[in-house]
Order: structure tokens, then sequence, then C-alpha cells
């Protein structure tokens, strides 16, 4: 059973594979808490703080080449910064926190992507996050060729690149990152609903709402 440490404010998790539409599914969100009359802070991991979005930079970077356990070490050393920094200030304030990417996506991406082992990396998500797990967490699930080939054609429109460091992945790690999610929302079926992601955002949101109200 997953255990969750109270906090005065709400944290809300957007998690997904590549091109499932986290950010504007954030984005929906946060207008939405806006509102209703709630302060919101939209945040992501790796990033929010100067010390994560650096590290962000290197992860991402295509001609990076961490190995496995070097990538892990500095998810987990972004997010210990962020969670100080940023989201457990916000928490306490009690604000609604919504973060694209949190501790599921380690499990699914260094997990079960770069196959090191789990209960290592629930270890560190435990400790680098402070004991603080998500009141919801939204799974936008997308079929990963599908997701691989939107973000692509969005790079290329708007950055002329092929994509980063994760992108670029083949598509056998990417269905196994599903896998990951899939297999997290099976364990923690309370905290994560899985939503088939649709031909628009909103009808997306729609089904997401249902499960906002619930919390509210």
């Amino acid at each position: 059973m997953e255990k969750m440490k109270r906090t005065k404010g709400i944290f809300i998790t957007i998690e997904g594979g590549e091109g499932s539409g986290k950010t504007t599914q954030s984005r929906l969100l946060k207008d939405y808490f806006e509102a209703i009359g709630r302060k919101v802070l939209i945040t992501r991991e790796p990033g929010g703080t100067v010390f994560a979005e650096a590290i962000r930079k290197i992860l991402l970077n295509p001609v990076s080449h961490p190995v496995p356990l070097s990538e892990l070490f500095l998810y987990e050393a972004a997010r210990a910064q962020h969670m100080q920094e940023f989201v457990l200030p916000a928490l306490k304030e009690g604000k609604v926190v919504i973060c694209d990417r949190f501790t599921d996506a380690t499990i699914a991406y260094q997990g079960y992507g770069r196959k090191l082992d789990l209960k290592l990396i629930t270890l560190l998500n435990k400790e680098a996050a402070f004991s603080v797990s998500p009141n919801l967490t939204i799974y936008l699930d997308i079929d990963p060729k599908k997701g691989l080939n939107r973000a692509k054609d969005l790079n290329k429109e708007f950055y002329g690149s092929d994509g980063d460091r994760i992108e670029r992945e083949s598509i056998f790690f990417h269905n196994n990152v599903r896998k990951g999610y899939l297999s997290q929302a099976k364990k923690y079926p309370k905290r994560i609903k899985v939503i088939k992601t649709q031909n628009t955002p909103l009808k997306t949101f729609i089904l997401i709402k249902k499960y906002l109200d619930v919390i509210l």
C-alpha cells in the first residue's frame, strides 16, 4: 500500500510518454483551478529551479551519453532540489502544484526503460521527494509510435531538430516505458488514473476533469 505524506496544498502530477500532451493538459489544469479561485504553481521535472534546469540541459542534450546509473542520480538530484526549493514551500502555502513528470517517470524510464533496479529507484525516489506522494497522478496513455511521431513533428516545426536525447531512443525503449507506467497504474489505482489521449486536448481534459472533482 502506498503511503503519502500529507500536505496542506494539492499535488497533481501529469505523466505520459513522448508526445502525449502533458504540457497542454498541465496548462488546462492550471486554468481550471485558477477559475475556481485556487492559487496554482505549474512546474516540471527535471526543472523548476536554476540547479534543476541546468541538470535538465545535460540530461536532454543529444550529445550527452550518461550511463543509466549516472542518469538516475541526476534525475534524483534535480528532484531533491526542486522539492526543497519549489514544491514543498508551495504546498505548505496551500497552493495547487501541477508537475509535469515526477517519481513514476523515474520508475518507467530508468526502471523499465533502462532496466535499473526498481527497489533502488523506489528508495531514491522516496528520499528525493521527501516522502511526498501526489494526491492525484494523471497518466496520459498514447501508443508510443504515435506519440513519437507527434513529438518529432512538433520539434521540426518549432525547433528545427530531431528531438532531445530521450525522444531519439528506440521504439523498443519507449514501449518498455509505457509498460512501466501501466504497471505503476495497476499497482496504485487510487492515485494513478489512466487517461486515453483523445483526438483533441479538450476531449482529453473532459476525461481528466471527473477526477479533479473527486479530490476537491
